[in-house]
């Protein structure tokens, strides 16, 4: 199939530059021009079953951008509460302690408290209004190439492969069997999120990453709860910081009033820990056992459970975001500030930026890396780069310790992002992991955050309840989209030398690791990594890949990177209903 835009995603980037890039064909056609442009040759790939289906956010939307987009947008988007009230609070085991003031990035009024699920519906449906096709259940399996080279300046993307369909877990065609399309293009545009799959092959085979500012990444984990009227007013904001995390990681928690009876409540914690038991979903659910929190949700109801993760390196972590014939925007090139908590105004603008270049590069004929670079141009001339230079080193300072990066900081804040010396240097937050038998004392001593808690049902959950409350479906008859590039180092290096945090890092209950007695008479299972034991047991890997909520937190932190996460077959994964 030909087309002469592929936007791979159907976020609000994706989304944003869809509708952007079909605002400027109807008004070049509209000009009276000889050479007209087709909208129908523009597609949006999306890989969740219905539009929003996957999209996952805090919720809280900065309108700068969509007023840009959609003047007037207000009146019609589906906006849950304008933001009036903002708290910050600094939580110890034991006690609370409110901040004086709000610090100016945390300052939240004039912006919405929305679901990001039903906004991108609703971009969804203006995309369609638009004239633009949004092919839901497809997925980019691989990128098309031109030639074999690896140089940026030469290498050119043709476009993208979708994914096979109806293929059996062996890797077999079914009966209903339909293979997948190379779809090619003159301009493809990749908005996948956090680190999408197609940007990961991309980034990694031309090399567009710098390693001395490598993207460093959290994991938020929400859920969204039913609680009695007049404990949180509609459009109030809160946020946290410390307990349950030492001050040796970095995080905190939010709880968005939706209502006066509904709450978005979650907790973001950095992946670039050094402990490798660290659990992400332990945290949050200890979170919640906090007075603070207790007083919010006791008594209420959880109703709908996410995880996603998300980029926090920021503008130095930028990946070079255009090519020959591509183009990368949102999260999928670190469109997102740290500091506010917020990137879907970002992501937005990215789009709305790329579909200008794009439509530049049609009109011309022209869809080179010197034609497109028009996008950097206008991304470094644009507000985006205001908001993001000012906070280029913020995560970063954060590295050695909540204290340190609460100093540094404040001198950034008067610095206008700069440090005391040179920017900030950093590897990719996996590498500072500590293997288990290298633990410092004090480390050794902690009690770690481990998971796989019962829960009691009512304020705290184990993973499977908040799994289910996730609405996740897979097809158990299909290729697992979790691929172990070699299955022996989880039994054998990794439990030796970090104790497998797979198991810990993952908030859905996808690794586990089982002991299994050795049968002479059984054969291994397939696909599992074995360890033999000294009473003859095996530990084996198990992966339960139906559980899979997207959020690819085991692509970014697995120590060895072998773990490579690939979308699933028919549109398959979580439904972020109103989420």
């Amino acid at each position: 199939m030909e087309a002469d835009v592929v936007i791979v995603g159907g976020g609000p980037a994706g989304m944003a530059c869809a509708l952007r890039l079909a605002q400027l064909i109807d008004a070049h056609n509209a000009s009276g021009v000889d050479e007209l442009l087709s909208k129908e040759n523009i597609c949006v790939l999306e890989k969740s079953r219905e539009v929003g289906q996957h999209c996952l956010s805090g919720g809280l939307l900065d309108p700068r951008s969509m007023r840009e987009l959609l003047p007037g947008f207000e009146k019609e988007a589906p906006l849950d509460a304008e933001v009036t009230k903002e708290s910050v609070w600094f939580l110890t085991r034991s006690g609370r302690y409110k901040a004086p003031i709000v610090p100016p990035p945390l300052r939240d009024h004039g912006n919405y408290v929305i679901s990001l699920n039903k906004f991108v519906k609703w971009m969804g449906q203006k995309v369609e209004q638009a004239g633009i096709t949004v092919f839901t259940g497809f997925a980019g399996s691989e990128l098309l190439w031109a030639n074999e080279s690896k140089d940026v300046e030469t290498a050119r993307v043709l476009g993208v492969q979708t994914d096979d369909k109806g293929v059996d877990k062996e890797g077999r065609p079914k009966g209903n069997f339909e293979p997948g399309y190379e779809l090619r293009a003159k301009v493809t545009i990749l908005a996948e999120g956090t680190r999408g799959s197609l940007a990961k092959e991309l980034i990694s085979k031309l090399g567009l990453e710098d390693l001395e500012h490598a993207q460093t990444y959290g994991v938020g984990i929400k859920e969204l709860w039913e609680i009695p009227a007049g404990r949180v007013a509609k459009g109030e904001v809160i946020y946290t910081l410390g307990y349950p995390l030492t001050s040796r990681e970095y995080g905190g928690a939010w709880v968005y009033g939706i209502s006066d009876t509904l709450v978005s409540v979650g907790y973001v914690t950095g992946l670039d820990y050094q402990d490798p038991r660290t659990d992400p979903h332990h945290v949050f659910q200890s979170f919640k056992e906090h007075k603070l929190a207790r007083r919010i949700l006791e008594g209420g109801k959880m109703i709908r459970y996410g995880a996603k993760s998300l980029p926090y390196g920021g503008w130095l972590t930028m990946p070079r975001i255009y090519g020959n014939g591509w183009m990368l925007l949102g999260d999928s090139a670190s469109f997102l500030n740290s500091q506010r908590l917020k990137g879907i105004h970002l992501a937005i603008k990215s789009g709305m930026l790329a579909a200008e270049a794009a439509f530049d590069a049609l009109v011309s004929g022209d869809s080179s890396a010197d034609r497109l670079r028009e996008y950097k141009a206008a991304v470094d001339a644009s507000w985006i780069r205001e908001e993001l230079w000012p906070v280029r080193n913020f995560h970063q300072g954060f590295e050695h310790g909540l204290l340190g990066g609460m100093v540094r900081a404040g001198i950034q804040q008067v610095r206008r992002g700069g440090n005391l010396g040179p920017d900030a240097k950093n590897g990719a937050g996996y590498t500072r992991m500590e293997r288990v038998d290298e633990l410092g004392p004090a480390l050794a001593k902690r009690a770690p955050m481990v998971g796989n808690a019962k829960g009691d049902g009512k304020l705290t959950f184990d993973r499977l309840t908040d799994v289910f409350h996730s609405g996740t479906r897979h097809d158990e008859d299909q290729p697992v989209h979790l691929v172990v590039e070699d299955l022996s180092i989880c039994s054998s290096r990794c439990t030796k030398e970090y104790g497998n945090p797979c198991q810990y890092f993952c908030p859905a209950a996808v690794y586990e690791m089982v002991e299994q007695p050795q049968r002479a008479d059984t054969p291994r299972a397939e696909g599992a990594g074995t360890d033999g034991g000294s009473d003859g047991s095996t530990k084996e890997l198990r992966i339960n890949f139906t559980n899979c909520v997207h959020c690819k937190t085991c692509d970014i932190m697995d120590p060895y990177q072998i773990i490579t996460w690939v979308p699933p077959e028919g549109g398959g994964g979580p439904n972020y209903d109103g989420m």
